[in-house]
């Protein structure tokens, strides 16, 4: 999981201010709000990729290319 996360970390963290900035700038969203999608969309980004790790596992084990006891 971590590895995946780490490969993805700098285009996920552009991504999520590049739409905190035009929420601020092009919405005229307010700030307190901007920091509660900031947050949201972090949080989300790591339980996306806790998922994916597991889908991984998931579909490695069904091939039979991963053991059972191995997370």
């Amino acid at each position: 999981m971590w590895r995946h996360y780490r490969k993805t970390f700098v285009p996920i963290q552009f991504l999520i201010v590049t739409v905190c900035i035009a929420l601020s700038l092009v919405w005229k969203v307010p700030a307190q709000a901007v920091i509660v999608y900031l947050l949201i969309m972090e949080v989300f980004g790591l339980i996306g990729a806790l998922w994916a790790a597991s889908l991984r596992r998931r579909v490695l084990r069904s091939r039979g290319m991963l053991p059972d006891d191995q997370l």
